[in-house]
């Protein structure tokens, strides 16, 4: 006997073997068992989720001559002719090849013949959105009013084109991507009646890559069975056999481009290569871990949502802390625009190495959020103590280092008042309590003392300044989180700079000064 394929093999034969679409099997057995059954059903939703396959088993629980609990038995005569394909009470079409308007018609004509045998005849029209114009209009007026003895399924991954005169007769049914955990799951039930070992890594990596689909995570778990052949499934054997890569390949990419290393980046593309890994699913595995990096830096409580050991995890969250997050942005948006473009591109590799340059080298872009990056660049450079710049003796694109003189500070305050004080010790959780966009703004902000001993927010021109002086209620509310606090009522006097280096020219920093202070402070008391 010839090998039947896994997805073939454990396609759902009833309700309760379909997993993860509860919603839509629980309202389709109460309609069976009540016996209200509708006349036009449209299953949507992404491939590999349950579409044809509830599709058929709702046709022979509607024909069952001893349905339970809405299920069909599996065993009277008219579940196992459904079963094995001759019944004549249930039609599928494949629209894609079966499009036109002729096509059509036969369907049309032959609803006109009731079942020889069995309650119901049921049509179920896959991929229904290939259907012509012309097409979709034949079948309009019976699906509007079918005869009683006839149902129709139509199953479609594109409902967007699909005529809004056919969806409004039909009931909608979304089906949902599955989750990792229901894939993962059903995968390793199956492996046990199989007994097939599969380590259970392995396992949550190929319903991840399934990407919601079950029938493309048996797929691929065929495909994995077959190459190791006999032995057990392991995590790495699998990521061989998919041609993925392992995500501490990722890390060590990922902070060759917090260094800059170009050199670096492109050697590891180059192993990567002569592994034979598969390039597309590299950048898309690659941007997916751009992308735990973004959600840990959004949230304190994210590690339920990231599938990733605790390993993995704690790696994650020291990178997590090595980037700005419009940095890390702008990692992304470079990384899923390359998604778009490597399908189509003969020469991935190439694209793939000009996209990791971009990552290193803001000043090849001329978008916002690479000028931002060199701005970033610049003033890491500068807070060092050194500057780039042309010299006769270095070539284009070499740099310098010089020592940056020293700048004349205007004169510190005699005394910083309590309130004030306050303000500038808890500034960092103000910033963390506040809501975006103020919690942005407050980052970059600096603080001094205003000439009536006030507290003074110094924010450059551009959408800071226009925020707070411009706009009503800002300013307020900022006196408000301030109050709310540090318990005392704090006035706040916004001024503007074109530029961090006129801050520094003429005010007094008082985030450093204070932090001075109390750094003083201790080592008299250690003393």
């Amino acid at each position: 006997m010839s090998y039947t394929a896994l997805y073939r093999k454990f396609r759902p034969g009833r309700f309760e073997d379909v997993k993860g679409q509860e919603h839509i099997v629980t309202t389709l057995q109460n309609q069976i068992k009540a016996d209200r059954i509708g006349h036009a059903y449209l299953f949507c939703g992404t491939r590999g989720t349950g579409k044809t396959s509830i599709a058929k088993i709702f046709a022979r629980a509607v024909n069952c001559e001893n349905p339970a609990e809405g299920s069909p038995c599996g065993e009277c005569a008219s579940c196992k002719a459904i079963a094995a394909g001759v019944s004549m009470n249930v039609i599928e079409i494949d629209a894609a090849s079966n499009n036109g308007v002729d096509n059509i018609r036969e369907i049309v004509e032959e609803v006109s013949y009731s079942p020889a045998e069995g309650r119901f005849k049921v049509y179920i029209i896959d991929e229904v959105h290939m259907l012509s114009i012309g097409a979709f209009n034949a079948l309009l007026k019976t699906l509007e009013e079918p005869p009683s003895y006839v149902i129709f399924i139509l199953a479609t991954t594109e409902v967007h084109k699909i005529p809004i005169t056919i969806l409004s007769r039909c009931q909608r049914y979304d089906f949902r991507r599955i989750s990792i955990e229901t894939i993962a799951g059903r995968l390793q039930e199956l492996m046990e009646k199989e007994q097939v070992q599969v380590e259970e890594k392995a396992l949550r990596y190929i319903a991840k890559t399934a990407d919601g689909s079950m029938r493309d995570a048996l797929s691929l778990l065929d495909q994995c069975i077959a190459f190791h052949f006999g032995q057990e499934l392991t995590y790495d054997k699998a990521l061989d056999v998919l041609g993925a890569v392992d995500t501490e390949v990722f890390s060590r990419l990922l902070r060759h481009v917090i260094g800059r290393e170009v050199t670096g980046c492109i050697g590891l593309l180059e192993e990567i290569v002569m592994q034979g890994r598969e390039l597309s699913q590299f950048v898309t595995d690659f941007t997916w871990y751009l992308r735990n990096l973004l959600l840990l830096q959004s949230s304190d409580d994210i590690e339920d949502i990231i599938d990733v050991s605790s390993d993995n995890l704690l790696r994650l969250k020291e990178e997590s802390g090595m980037l700005e997050t419009e940095t890390l942005m702008r990692y992304i948006r470079i990384f899923s625009e390359l998604s778009g473009q490597i399908k189509y591109a003969p020469q991935k590799r190439i694209v793939i190495e000009i996209a990791l340059i971009k990552l290193c080298r803001p000043d090849m872009e001329r978008d916002i959020g690479s000028v931002a990056e060199r701005v970033r660049v610049i003033e890491e450079q500068l807070e060092n103590g050194v500057v780039t710049a042309a010299s006769a003796g270095t070539g284009v694109g070499e740099s310098v280092s010089a020592p940056v003189p020293a700048k004349e500070r205007p004169p510190l305050p005699k005394a910083i008042p309590e309130d004030v004080q306050a303000a500038v010790e808890r500034w960092q959780d103000i910033v963390a309590n506040a809501d975006m966009p103020m919690k942005q703004y407050l980052k970059d902000a600096h603080l001094s003392l205003g000439g009536d001993s006030r507290l003074m927010m110094v924010v450059e021109d551009g959408l800071a300044s226009d925020y707070f002086l411009r706009q009503e209620g800002h300013k307020d509310l900022l006196e408000q989180l301030l109050a709310d606090m540090t318990g005392r009522e704090i006035d706040v006097t916004v001024q503007t700079v074109p530029d961090r280096e006129t801050f520094e020219q003429n005010y007094v920093d008082l985030s450093q000064l204070i932090h001075m202070e109390i750094e003083e402070e201790q080592s008299e008391k250690n003393f």
